[in-house]
């Protein structure tokens, strides 16, 4: 067994992959490197799963999802708890751990760790409530019984932008409902998810129950969707490839539920606290460093408030302290990789080739790691690459509209539909632009909408299924009617 180091000691991990209860080395089989944004660093190596390692895996899956379905849920929760319980004993280290292989602000990782945690906490009383019923007969002598049980063995595929709370999410519900777990996570980020492996090892889960593989993303997808015995896939990602997943997914005739990018408009009235509005929307904006997915990234002020607005938003985009995420000052780290880089380097210069102005920041920072300067564009024009495509990357865009409905038709224009945000002192502007925004998440004069109890999710191409809440648990059920004489 992989010994864990106390969180006292800020040194990276050994990287394993985890297969039937084994944390297996690399040996002889491919690596990728894991690179510390900050400095570009190499931290550790990551080995990747064979096709022989693939296999094992599903075959350990279906056997520990026939012994763990059968688990009481009153005892699933046990496990679950103390996984909580162990996550946050051990968080400094897995918050250490985090900011030097993804690169946030280490004041971000703290409320990551934190809210892993409280996932498997929320669904481990969750997992006690799948409550199904007795619907009263049209016949006396006829009983009819409604239940609710595991789907099966689920794929789950998680990115590098939040190696904590998104594998958790997808962890702590599947293992609720009693459904086993191959889990494939960043390969950027591998150590967090694998010290969340650990605390669930340590906290008395099965053998076998939650298997944890690296490797070409594409080839390991592949092989997993293809595989009879996932009967279920659940992605958080970008749109490209959720479609891809969806699609193979498709083959098998297996739910998926889809995660995926945004483009998060938010609607700025003349009746606003623009203070707020300003001061909130940059340290959201740049939260992350933009890499996150509900991100607030068009900022669509009505024309009243432009100037001031503007002034107000880019005084506190150019206060942000950026720099290395462990520094404890640090408000904004590095991006995650040199494409995010090359990518947002990208979109700036294409903005501005068609008239945009750079309002601050707009270029990399020179120097070790992978420092990109916050950025504010205004006079965008819509046929951008920046107003197409969701950035993921520091870049905040300043638009003017005139009326509600001018703002509502700019904030809808995109193919996403995942957090939109609005900022009014207006009861009734406020009820309006929640009714008529498209967007499955919708923040009303604040940015903080990720906490256990409430759905996260979209629609349009942002993807579909709620992870978190009690909705978040429905996706790895299977409905069965009983009708007994």
């Amino acid at each position: 067994m992989h010994a864990v180091r106390t969180p006292v000691e800020d040194r990276f991990d050994d990287l394993y992959l985890y297969i039937d209860g084994e944390w297996v080395e690399a040996g002889n089989r491919d690596t990728s490197p894991v690179i510390n944004p900050a400095n570009g660093r190499v931290v550790g190596r990551v080995p990747h799963a064979t096709h022989e390692d693939v296999e094992r895996a599903l075959s350990a899956t279906q056997r520990a999802f026939g012994v763990w379905s059968r688990t009481p849920a009153y005892d699933r929760a046990k496990v679950l708890k103390r996984a909580a319980e162990l996550i946050r004993r051990r968080a400094a280290h897995i918050e250490w751990l985090m900011t030097t292989e993804q690169g946030k602000a280490l004041s971000e990782a703290k409320y990551e760790v934190a809210s892993a945690a409280d996932y498997f906490e929320w669904f481990a009383e969750q997992g006690k409530r799948t409550y199904g019923r007795i619907v009263p007969s049209r016949r006396a002598e006829v009983q009819q019984l409604v239940k609710r049980q595991p789907i099966g063995p689920v794929a789950a595929f998680t990115p590098w932008n939040f190696p904590a709370i998104t594998p958790a999410r997808k962890l702590a519900a599947a293992l609720a409902a009693g459904c086993s777990v191959i889990i494939k996570p960043g390969e950027e980020c591998p150590a967090t998810a694998l010290a969340i492996g650990r605390a669930l090892e340590d906290a008395g889960l099965p053998k076998g129950v939650v298997q944890i593989l690296f490797g070409v993303p594409a080839d390991i997808s592949a092989h997993l969707i293809a595989s009879p015995i996932i009967r279920k896939v659940t992605f958080t990602g970008s749109v490209p490839v959720g479609r891809l997943l969806a699609a193979q997914a498709a083959q098998g005739v297996k739910p998926i539920t889809l995660e995926l990018g945004g483009h998060g408009p938010v609607l700025v009235f003349k009746d606003a606290d623009l203070d707020a509005a300003a001061t909130l929307g940059a340290a959201n904006r740049f939260r992350g460093t933009g890499q996150i997915c509900i991100s607030s990234t068009r900022f669509l002020v009505q024309q009243d408030n432009l100037e001031e607005f503007t002034q107000k938003f880019v005084a506190a985009t150019k206060a942000l302290k950026v720099g290395d995420g462990h520094d404890p000052a640090t408000q904004v780290g590095p991006l995650s990789n040199p494409r995010q880089v090359a990518k947002t380097q990208a979109l700036i210069e294409d903005a501005v080739a068609r008239g945009a102005r750079v309002l601050t920041g707009g270029k990399p920072i020179p120097g070790p790691g992978f420092f990109f300067e916050p950025t504010v564009l205004t006079d965008v024009p819509l046929d951008a690459r920046v107003m197409q495509e969701e950035p993921f990357g520091p870049i905040a865009i300043i638009r003017p509209f005139a009326t509600f409905e001018d703002g509502i038709e700019e904030a809808n224009r995109l193919p996403y539909a995942l957090g939109a945000y609005v900022f009014t002192r207006d009861a009734q502007t406020a009820i309006r632009a929640g009714d008529e925004l498209e967007a499955g998440m919708i923040g009303i004069n604040h940015f903080s909408m990720i906490v256990s109890e409430l759905p996260f999710g979209g629609f349009k191409e942002s993807g579909y299924g709620s992870e978190g809440g009690e909705e978040g648990i429905d996706n790895y059920l299977v409905t069965k009617f009983i009708s007994q004489i």
